[in-house]
C-alpha cells in the first residue's frame, strides 16, 4: 500500500464517474456503511469496466486481482502497477504468491476486490465459482461485502465489441462479518458466495438498443441446433450457422428469434447451456481422426509479468478431441497434447493462452475467432481422463 494509490484513485474518480455514467447507464450505489475497515469485496463479473463501478462505490484505494496478461505488456505494465498495484494472478493456476500478495495487502489495512468467476460472463449468467475462494476468504478474515453488477450483459456482452444504450446498477447486496464467517463450514461459504453474487440476466426486462446486435456471436456460439458443431458468422442482428444457412436473429430484448423459423432457445444463455450439454455428451477421446474445427490466429509466447514475444503472424490451428495442432508451414507442425497441458482459457473476449511445458502461448485470431471451444475441448478431455465424465465444468 501506498500513499500515491490513493491520490490517483481520488483523481481517476473525478474521470470515471461521468464516463461509466455516460457509455453504460450505470446507477452505482456508494456503500454509506463502509466505515474505516478494509474488506473483501466479491463481484461478478459482467464488463470489461466492472472494477472501476466497485471503485465508485467504495472509499479508498482498492486493490484488485488481476489476470497476468495485464502484466505481460511491457511498460504499460509497469505503469499500471505503479499507479494502482493491482495483484496479478495466474489464471486457471494455482497461484499462492497470489494468495500471499492478498494475506499482505490485508495485513496492512487494505480492501482486496475479487471476481471469484475469473471470467466475464458469456450467456448473461453467472459463471462457475471455484470453490478455493471459501479458504482464501476465511484465512484473510476480513468483513466480505457482496457486490452485486446487474444489466452489464444487456448493456456490454462479453462477445460484443459494441456498447448498449441501457440501464445498469451496481450495490453492495450484502456484508458478511467474520464472526459470521467463521461459523461456515467451506461449502457454506462457497455456496452463499454463489448464492449472493448469481445474476440472471436471460430475461426480457428491458431494451438495449444498439446497431449490429449480434455482431461476434460467434465468438461465444460454436454449436448450432440443426447440424451440431458448426462455423457461425453474424451479420447485422442475424447469426448464420456457415454449415445448414440456420440464421438466428439477436433483438434488442436480449431475446432470440429465428428467421423464416422457430428456434428452440429465447436467449443465449439458453443457447449457450444446450451447447455446454452437448459438449458434455461428447467422447472426445474418439475424435482423433479429423479436425473438430480449423482456425487461424497469431501467436506469441507470453513472458509472464514481463511482456509477450511473437511468434509467427499467423498459424493453422486444428482441434480435435485430444491434442491441439498448429501448422506453421515452412516450420513444420507442432502438436500440445491435452494430456500434458495444464491450462487452456480465454482473455478478454476470444484470445486463447494455453499452459503448455512451463510456457504460456496465447492465440489471437481474427475478429469472428472462437476461442471458446478449445477451451470447452480441452476440459471436456480432462474430465473424462480423470473418470469425472459427469462433471459440468468446461473451463468457464
Amino acid at each position: 500500500m501506498k500513499f500515491r494509490h490513493r491520490m490517483i484513485r481520488n483523481i481517476l474518480i473525478l474521470v470515471l464517474h461521468p464516463l461509466c455514467r455516460l457509455r453504460y447507464g450505470i446507477r452505482v450505489e456508494k456503500f454509506k456503511n463502509q466505515g474505516k475497515r478494509p474488506y473483501l469485496i466479491l463481484y461478478n463479473h459482467q464488463t470489461a469496466f466492472d472494477q472501476f463501478f466497485v471503485g465508485l462505490a467504495f472509499r479508498g484505494p482498492v486493490y484488485y486481482l488481476a489476470s497476468e496478461d495485464l502484466f505481460s505488456n511491457g511498460w504499460v505494465s509497469s505503469l499500471i502497477r505503479w499507479l494502482v498495484a493491482p495483484i496479478p494472478i495466474k489464471k486457471q493456476a494455482t497461484d499462492a504468491k497470489a494468495v500471499m500478495t492478498c494475506m499482505r495487502v490485508a495485513k496492512e489495512g487494505g480492501t482486496i476486490a475479487i471476481a471469484p468467476e475469473g471470467n466475464r460472463t458469456y450467456s448473461g449468467r453467472t459463471e462457475y465459482i471455484n470453490p478455493a475462494i471459501a479458504s482464501l476468504a476465511k484465512h484473510m478474515k476480513m468483513p466480505v461485502a457482496f457486490f452485486r453488477i446487474e444489466g452489464g450483459y444487456g448493456v456490454h456482452p462479453r462477445w460484443s465489441d459494441r456498447v448498449r444504450r441501457g440501464k445498469m446498477r451496481a450495490y453492495v447486496s450484502r456484508v458478511l462479518e467474520p464472526e459470521e464467517m467463521a461459523a461456515m463450514s467451506a461449502e457454506e461459504f462457497h455456496q452463499t458466495v454463489c448464492r449472493e453474487l448469481y445474476v440472471d440476466e436471460a430475461v426480457a426486462d428491458a431494451r438495449f438498443a444498439g446497431k449490429n446486435q449480434a455482431e461476434y456471436l460467434e465468438r461465444a456460439i460454436y454449436v448450432c441446433p440443426d447440424c451440431g458443431i458448426a462455423p457461425h458468422e453474424s451479420r447485422g442482428d442475424i447469426i448464420t450457422c456457415k454449415s445448414c444457412g440456420k440464421q438466428i436473429r439477436y433483438l434488442p430484448t436480449k431475446e432470440l428469434e429465428g428467421v423464416g423459423e422457430k428456434v428452440p432457445f429465447r436467449f443465449v444463455a439458453d443457447w449457450y447451456e444446450y451447447q455446454k450439454d452437448f459438449i458434455n455428451k461428447l467422447d472426445t477421446r474418439t475424435m482423433t481422426e479429423t479436425p473438430v474445427a480449423t482456425d487461424a490466429a497469431a501467436l506469441s509466447e507470453v513472458i509472464v509479468y514481463k511482456n509477450k514475444k511473437a511468434i509467427a503472424d499467423s498459424v493453422s490451428l486444428s482441434l480435435y478431441g485430444d491434442r491441439l495442432v498448429m501448422d506453421e508451414g515452412k516450420e513444420g507442425e507442432w502438436t500440445i497434447p491435452f494430456d500434458d497441458a495444464s491450462a487452456f482459457t480465454v482473455l478478454g473476449r476470444n484470445k486463447l493462452n494455453i499452459y503448455y511445458d512451463d510456457k504460456v502461448y496465447q492465440f489471437k485470431g481474427d475478429p469472428h475467432f472462437n476461442a471458446l471451444k478449445y477451451v470447452n475441448f480441452f476440459y471436456r478431455f480432462k474430465n473424462l481422463e480423470k473418470g469425472d465424465g459427469e462433471s459440468d465444468f468446461l473451463g468457464l
